[in-house]
């Protein structure tokens, strides 16, 4: 039970200092390698997430009607009232009137689908030109990405008989 001089003191602590240091590199060495693990680990797929509700949501759009296609059908229906004369006949102001407007919306609601479509299609196909065995994608991306699709394909076809006038064209005025 004796006391410590002063010599074995500085050199404990000389030692601890040195234990120290060593435990400090080997922590700092851990960390860089957490570090680059976790850069090892790839894309987290947010971004085919984000792309896939994007599709889903110009799909619905598509079908619903959007802001652009709403007032491009007013301007349409505008332009008609300005340029067609009091004193047309009832077939010319229906058509000039309306139907222009109709088919804009058509348009409109078209494009709306064919983003959709395009986008879906995109988040489906990417992974085939992703680096082999490092897709990382949960479950339900491909699930919003066949709904994007699937209301894309109907928005389409909705757009396309609607502005043809198969399906609710301009009614006949005789």
């Amino acid at each position: 039970m004796g006391t410590r001089t002063e010599d074995e003191t500085e050199a404990g602590t000389g030692a601890d200092t040195e234990r120290d240091a060593t435990a400090v590199e080997a922590a700092g060495q851990d960390g860089t390698e957490a570090g680059e693990q976790a850069g090892k680990q790839g894309p987290s797929g947010v971004g085919q997430g984000a792309a896939a509700v994007v599709s889903a949501a110009l799909g619905l759009v598509s079908l619903t009607g959007g802001w652009p296609g709403t007032v491009a059908a007013a301007r349409e229906t505008l332009l008609g009232q300005l340029e067609t004369a009091a004193d047309a006949g009832v077939a010319t102001q229906v058509k000039e009137v309306y139907g222009d407007a109709w088919s804009t919306t058509a348009l409109w609601g078209g494009l709306f689908a064919l983003t959709a479509l395009i986008v879906g299609v995109v988040v489906l196909a990417r992974p085939a030109f992703g680096t082999p065995g490092r897709t990382v994608r949960a479950p339900w991306i491909m699930s919003v990405a066949w709904a994007g699709v699937s209301l894309g394909v109907i928005g389409l076809l909705l757009a396309v008989l609607t502005y043809t006038g198969v399906l609710l064209g301009l009614p006949a005025t005789g």
